[in-house]
């Protein structure tokens, strides 16, 4: 009789993938049979714009190559009225709860106290977070005060949502165990709205310090020592950064006027040099990301390679609450509701996060390339494979396409950054470890 469940099951499960079901309903069904789906199963074609290959370079992580991506569809509620951030859209208490079963899991552990000083052991080599050490948060502010010096947060273009950033915070203090005065969110290219500021340094989280572009104290002991030759200014590093012992790098998950930014772009609001509105531009990166090519040098994997930045990163984090299809787009609910499963018409309402770099911005990667929401609005992007060329870059950091030669700008040359690939398909959503394989990324689906 189980033999013909087993049958049966895996009929369905062919029959539903052809029609788009999703593949945790097809899981469901087959757990109400207590037959879980297996690793190597695979009914649907590749259908993405990026080519398919093998893993490359290795996992990293306490649990190697792991990305963890929470989806709550309750966690957010707007209408599309007003502006997309205002606190009513959101539940603090659901967007609280998933970033601590993310942290959790990502540890791989069953809470996430436990979740947090399996990171923390991770990066420091086993000793575990100590009392006193300081963390900096790198928040993408981009979308504030970007002309201007305007704290009002009053913009419908995207920026760090400032209920998941409350909640990182408290997850910190409260479960990691941080004092808040060893707390610094920074972005030194743009300033922080007041109400952002005001929620997430009260109470609890009294004693939090924000840096931004009229605060940030530029270290001259620490410039940026690029591993290509180009003009532009000298470019230095924040003093909360280098006096950090970790960093945590909040990102978001959108489009942009150049393809996609993720975590390795982030890093775009981590120095300072003589054009204060628009650091980047003042050293002359934006030729790197307007190119259209492979097999190019990357300034993105030099912040990703960066001893002060990727060395000291214990977390990476993707805001993909409600996602903008690109930097300067005023955010609405028209086009921020995603067509893919298991989004379908929905705000994605969820958060990534993985200690691997190229492994979460590969995943951000194949979320935005296949939601005809991003692409539809966003020709930068839209079948535009070259966007991923610092994702091969990465790595592939021993033996760059490039030929260039990445260091940690303190004269180390790199040799790992971590794993890149793509999935399987924009429907079942599965990598190289959840295929059952011993290297490549795993896509932990954490749903409410």
């Amino acid at each position: 009789m189980k033999r013909i469940a087993v049958i049966l099951a895996f009929c369905l499960l062919i029959s539903c993938a052809a029609c788009g079901t999703a593949a945790t309903e097809i899981q469901g069904w087959l757990d109400e049979l207590d037959l879980p789906l297996t690793k190597e199963v695979s009914t649907l074609p590749y259908d993405g714009i990026y080519p398919q290959h093998e893993p490359y370079g290795t996992g990293i992580g306490a649990m190697p190559g792991r990305v963890v991506w929470a989806w709550d569809p309750d966690s957010v509620d707007w209408d599309g009225n007003g502006y997309w951030w205002e606190l009513a859209h959101f539940d603090e208490t659901a967007i609280l709860k998933m970033v601590n079963g993310a942290i959790a899991s990502l540890g791989g552990e069953e809470n996430a106290c436990d979740g947090w000083a399996a990171l923390f052991s991770y990066r420091n080599g086993g000793k575990g977070y100590r009392a006193g050490e300081k963390i900096a948060i790198k928040a993408n502010i981009n979308g504030s005060a970007v002309y201007d010096d305007d704290t009002s947060g009053m913009t419908k273009m995207s920026y760090t949502n400032p209920v998941l950033l409350k909640a990182l915070l408290t997850s910190l203090v409260k479960e990691a165990g941080v004092a808040t005065e060893d707390i610094t969110v920074y972005d030194v290219s743009r300033l922080f709205p007041d109400y952002m500021v005001e929620l997430c340094t009260k109470g609890e989280l009294n004693g939090v310090r924000f840096v931004d572009r009229d605060t940030g104290v530029a270290d001259e002991n620490a410039p940026i020592v690029w591993s290509h030759s180009f003009s532009g200014k000298v470019n230095y590093l924040p003093t909360c950064v280098t006096e950090a012992t970790y960093l945590i790098n909040l990102a978001n998950l959108k489009g942009h006027s150049y393809g996609i930014t993720l975590c390795g772009k982030n890093h775009f609001g981590s120095f300072i040099n003589g054009n204060a509105m628009r650091p980047p531009e003042g050293a002359n990166l934006h030729q790197w990301l307007t190119r259209n090519e492979m097999g190019i040098y990357s300034p993105l994997v030099d912040l990703m390679a960066n001893a002060d930045l990727g060395g000291k990163t214990v977390l990476y984090m993707l805001d993909a609450l409600i996602c903008a299809p690109s930097e300067g787009a005023s955010i609405t609910g028209g086009n921020s509701k995603w067509q893919q499963t298991p989004f379908n018409g929905d705000y994605t309402s969820s958060i990534l996060m993985s200690q691997d770099p190229v492994a979460i911005d590969s995943v951000g990667a194949d979320f935005l390339m296949n939601e005809p929401t991003i692409t539809s609005r966003n020709g930068a992007l839209r079948d535009n494979p070259t966007v991923e060329n610092y994702l091969h870059e990465a790595g592939l950091v021993a033996r760059t396409p490039s030929g260039t030669v990445y260091t940690d700008s303190q004269g180390n040359v790199v040799t790992n950054l971590g794993v890149h690939e793509h999935w399987n398909n924009s429907t079942q959503k599965q990598y190289s470890r959840n295929l059952g394989k011993n290297e490549g990324i795993e896509l932990m689906f954490l749903q409410k």
